[in-house]
């Protein structure tokens, strides 16, 4: 073994609970306890989660027993394990090594160094997000990220100062709880670095934001003529053999009766009055004559 390998004679501490907000104070607690690094998180669904450090194993175990009673007197399950001097292959597949320790050492100094931390965890997406509404309002704080765990436990991570995160941390476990259903919450006064810089509390830097300007025109859109079924055309009617034959038949007794009636209605009317012939009257004869 590499005797240089500040990891080598150190020893390995996990401790495992079921939510997230207990393991960012967890990891933070045995930050402050003893000179351990905090190598590492892992998250395996079902709402379980688990801080890794590194360090000698004296102030490990020191580490790993803090941890383990702050989460017991949150009344959650927890597990811890404390493995000294871990093989090289452990490290080199495992996020437990010297490599992720050393890159977390290059990472860059956060914005909100020094500031407060807020954690409030809901069983329910939209109960976080309300909680979250609640909180930006009531308080000067800032949404810096959001977590999901599995077992629908979902988390907002609030930064600010100590009494604007706790401020807003009291608003929204009530928002919550009128929501849907609050898990867990943790205000952690004064983050140190190495949790900024492992754990997930600050991946969404906000520097300006503008309000979202959402149109309220509504798009006309022309709909589509609905053709309407073609009507059948009547198929001819079909009188029977026998219907035809009556037929012509019945025309013509119907032109009989027509001509009897008409007949009938010209014997009946009177004829009309002759006209009176007026003669012209007899000349007299000359009285020369009727002397002779």
């Amino acid at each position: 073994m590499n005797r240089q390998d500040p990891y080598v004679d150190s020893a390995l501490g996990l401790i495992s609970t079921q939510s997230f907000p207990a393991i960012v104070g967890t990891a933070d607690m045995m930050l402050k306890s003893s000179g351990v690094t905090l190598v590492g998180y892992e998250m395996i669904g079902g709402g379980y989660c688990t801080a890794v450090v590194r360090g000698g194993i004296s102030d490990v175990r020191l580490a790993v027993e803090v941890g383990a009673d702050l989460v017991e007197q949150f009344g959650m399950k927890v597990s811890t394990i404390v493995i000294p001097r871990p093989m090289p292959n452990l490290d080199a597949v495992l996020p437990i090594g010297s490599k992720l320790a050393a890159m977390v050492g290059n990472q860059g100094t956060s914005q909100f160094r020094n500031m407060a931390v807020g954690l409030l965890e809901t069983r329910g997406f939209p109960a976080m997000v309300a909680a979250a509404d609640a909180m930006l309002k009531s308080a000067d704080v800032t949404l810096t990220a959001y977590h999901t765990i599995g077992d629908g436990l979902c988390t907002a991570i609030v930064r600010g100062t100590v009494a604007n995160v706790a401020m807003a941390v009291d608003v929204g476990m009530q928002e919550a709880e009128r929501v849907g259903e609050l898990h867990s919450v943790m205000v952690i006064p004064r983050a140190l670095d190495d949790l900024d810089q492992t754990l997930p509390i600050a991946s969404c830097w906000v520097e300006e934001l503008k309000p979202l300007q959402i149109p309220i025109t509504v798009k006309e859109v022309e709909k589509p003529l609905v053709a309407l079924p073609e009507l059948a055309k009547p198929e001819p009617l079909e009188l029977p053999a026998q219907v035809e034959k009556a037929l012509p038949e019945a025309q013509a007794a119907e032109f009989e009766l027509a001509i009897e009636e008409k007949e009938a209605l010209e014997l009946t009317q009177p004829e009309a009055p002759l006209e009176k012939l007026e003669l012209p009257e007899p000349e007299s004869p000359p009285e020369n004559q009727e002397e002779s």
